[in-house]
């Protein structure tokens, strides 16, 4: 099986260690070339035994395994619960939450918080470039994630300072970047934590992420009322329809509603995730 298509299929091929190995290291030397991953060194021996490579130069680290330098290193979690959730990762439209990986896996919610965050660590681009560059259409939207507060019982609402039930005290402003899909493509979504909803907070992450001239679809929050000036500016009023032909923010916002709260890495403003 070259790649499992259903969990079912994924959850079996990964719970043999061998099947583990060979599909790692597939796609880290796909020349069929093992590599030490500390010298480079091509000349190595592979303990069949104990699933381990020992480089022929001499130096500290000469044994190498397969999770050597990848997310899944110093984890005491075998490949057999690692490899079914990247693999529940990159195949959910929607995204999975730790509690589902919690339930599907074995695991507790806390490891599997731990294993989501990784994951998504390893996913992010290492700069990222900018969205709608290559002609794409991009969708702005911005939204609030933390618990309602008339959802809440009276102590905790005094205990975080919250006095009212539609207070925004104690919610972390979160701006969503989605690039649209090509022909046969995949959409590409970038999150950033801002301070709020004025137009000072959300212009530079704008700036930074979208490439000048691109095709921007936003709704009518007047804090968006200058993009015209440097990007082709579409807007859709939610008074009166949410899509206007192509003209809409609903990629962005089915998103955000399905998988945002669970897909921030840090409450720290300016903090950027990306997930394709």
């Amino acid at each position: 099986m070259d790649s499992p298509r259903t969990l079912l299929d994924a959850v079996s091929y990964f719970k043999d260690a061998d099947n583990c190995l060979e599909y790692l290291k597939v796609r880290r030397w796909p020349n069929g070339i093992v590599a030490c991953p500390t010298c480079g060194n091509t000349h190595i021996r592979f303990d069949r035994k104990r699933r381990l490579w020992e480089c022929n130069t001499r130096h500290p680290r000469r044994q190498f395994s397969i999770k050597v330098g990848t997310i899944f290193e110093d984890s005491p979690l075998g490949l057999d619960k690692w490899l079914p959730t990247v693999w529940m990762i990159v195949n959910c439209k929607n995204g999975v939450s730790s509690w589902e990986i919690h339930r599907a896996i074995g695991v507790t919610q806390k490891t599997a918080w731990f294993m989501l965050h990784r994951v998504r660590l390893a996913m992010q681009a290492e700069d990222g470039g900018t969205l709608g560059g290559r002609g794409g259409d991009v969708e702005v939207d911005e939204t609030y994630i933390g618990g309602k507060a008339r959802n809440m019982h009276k102590r905790k609402r005094d205990r975080i300072g919250i006095s009212q039930a539609n207070s925004m005290t104690g919610k972390v402003a979160v701006m969503g970047l989605l690039e649209r899909h090509p022909e046969k493509g995949k959409s590409t979504i970038r999150l950033s934590v801002v301070a709020g909803r004025k137009r000072s907070q959300l212009r530079p992450t704008i700036d930074q992420h979208v490439a000048p001239g691109s095709t921007i679809h936003t709704d009518s929050h007047p804090s968006y009322s200058e993009l015209r000036s440097d990007y082709v500016h579409h807007v859709i009023d939610h008074a009166e329809k949410y899509v206007d032909g192509q003209v809409h923010t609903n990629g962005c916002e089915n998103f955000c509603r399905s998988t945002c709260s669970g897909t921030l890495t840090s409450r720290r403003s300016g903090s950027i995730t990306e997930k394709t």
